[in-house]
């Protein structure tokens, strides 16, 4: 999956929760697009490959819905 420049082609470990719910800033735009859930900002540590070649170990952050997610 390509985004920014960068390819994660490793595993993502270490997640954790950042924020949730009202703490997250864009979850008005999130409900929007994507539709209801219970959305939490996460972070964790991935392989990743660079838009020149190079392989590193970085900190990743997103927005994803966790649990159910309601119908809409």
């Amino acid at each position: 999956m390509a985004i920014a420049g960068f390819e994660v082609i490793g595993e993502i470990t270490g997640l954790e929760t950042i924020a949730a719910g009202g703490a997250i800033r864009e979850l008005a735009r999130l409900r929007k697009m994507y539709g209801p859930g219970r959305w939490r900002k996460m972070k964790g540590v991935a392989t990743i490959r660079l838009a020149n070649g190079r392989v590193r170990r970085a900190e990743l952050l997103g927005t994803r819905p966790t649990g159910s997610v309601g119908k809409s």
